[in-house]
């Protein structure tokens, strides 16, 4: 994905070291957060001073350079031929960062606690200090500009399109005894996950791992889905896309039902919507997190649904109410039962949700910025979830 460049981050507060990242931007959210460039193969960035610097070989270099989101760019091959001057034989990542730090009288780094281990290994060899990030290596992350809740509300919208083909297509289904049944064939969680995925790539998305998951298997929340979708059966969709520009995520999730719904079923809806907007109202900057969740499982515990853990698994509302979203889908901040101050710029996805088999499972999820005042809301979609 491309990523579209609107601004430096601010670089990480003065620790003891400077920060030193060796990673690819695919798989890093803090390496694409400092270098606010797409390079899919492992490389050296550090700051010092408060300058960015970051060392690229000669296929990414030029790239690299038109982007400008480094104060200094250096050629791979030309730092790797002085680390094997300097060190000599074979010289790897190691003895070029190694080689780097001697030459801009660099002590040592701090480093991700996800560092390579054998790259922290050969570093302390070759004399350098690292210490971890014990935490999140760039702290200021959780904390939101307008552009950046910009292209995550640009995710929601991605996630939107993909709930109006869901809705689409199940209008559409017909029942077949205790199958559904769309253009002809049986509608499974994996032909409905595939339109909606291809909904959302033609307009700039890349989703994975969509959730399409009905009956039981909605009652295990990670669980993707597979086989027939049935009738009169709760099924959970949960959609987090990336924004393929810039490297946001969107993140929703919708509970739908093709058919009748039980008053059983009507209830456990209406009362997973009414802890959300509990939540929801509840939220604001200086809030615990912990206070928030509690709320929800008040609000459910009044109702009548209780969580027990039982030997097969756990039953009621048994995770957490809500997670930080950015360039990561679990991004930096929680709601949940461990204590957590809001913090205003933040932005987090307030999802609570109910499951039994037998039953079924919903949830409902929403993203929100926190603020001085009532949470900004960063998605939208109709909760008309019982299609006949």
């Amino acid at each position: 994905m491309p990523v579209l460049i609107r601004f430096n981050p601010t670089l990480p507060v003065a620790k003891k070291f400077p920060p030193l990242l060796y990673t690819d931007t695919h798989t890093s959210s803090d390496m694409l957060y400092f270098s606010r460039v797409e390079v899919h193969d492992p490389f050296i960035a550090f700051a010092l001073r408060g300058k960015k610097f970051s060392v690229q070989s000669a296929l990414e270099f030029g790239r690299v350079k038109k982007a400008r989101t480094f104060d200094t760019l250096l050629p791979r091959e030309e730092v790797l031929a002085r680390a094997r001057k300097r060190f000599g034989g074979e010289a790897g990542p190691a003895e070029m960062i190694a080689c780097l730090a001697r030459e801009y009288g660099i002590r040592g780094f701090r480093i991700p606690d996800d560092f390579p281990a054998a790259l922290y290994l050969r570093l302390r060899a070759r004399g350098l200090r690292l210490e971890t990030a014990n935490g999140p290596m760039f702290p200021e992350r959780e904390i939101k500009t307008d552009w950046e809740a910009g292209q995550i509300r640009e995710g929601n919208r991605l996630c939107s399109a993909g709930y109006r083909t869901a809705e689409q297509i199940l209008r559409a289904a017909r029942i077949r005894g205790r199958r559904l049944a769309w253009q002809g064939r049986p509608l499974t969680s994996e032909r409905l996950r595939f339109a909606i995925e291809n909904t959302i790539r033609e307009l700039g998305g890349n989703p994975q791992d969509t959730i399409v998951a009905g009956g039981d298997q909605a009652c295990d929340p990670h669980q993707r889905g597979f086989g027939p979708l049935r009738p009169h059966e709760l099924i959970i969709i949960d959609i987090f896309p990336r924004v393929s520009a810039t490297g946001y995520f969107g993140d929703m999730t919708r509970t739908y039902l093709k058919g009748r719904a039980s008053d059983a079923q009507n209830k456990l809806c209406a009362t997973v919507r009414a802890g959300q907007r509990a939540a929801l109202r509840m939220i604001r900057a200086g809030v615990d997190g912990r206070d928030v969740h509690e709320l929800v499982q008040h609000v459910f515990e009044q109702a009548g649904y209780r969580t027990m853990h039982r030997k097969n698994g756990s039953v009621g509302f048994f995770h957490g109410t809500g997670h930080g979203l950015g360039l990561a889908v679990h991004d930096h901040g929680r709601i949940g039962p461990v204590s957590a101050i809001l913090k205003k710029g933040a932005v987090l996805t307030v999802e609570p949700g109910l499951y039994y088999p037998g039953l079924g499972g919903c949830r409902w999820e929403d993203v929100v910025q926190v603020t001085d005042g009532p949470a900004r809301m960063l998605s939208r979609h109709p909760y008309n979830w019982e299609i006949r």
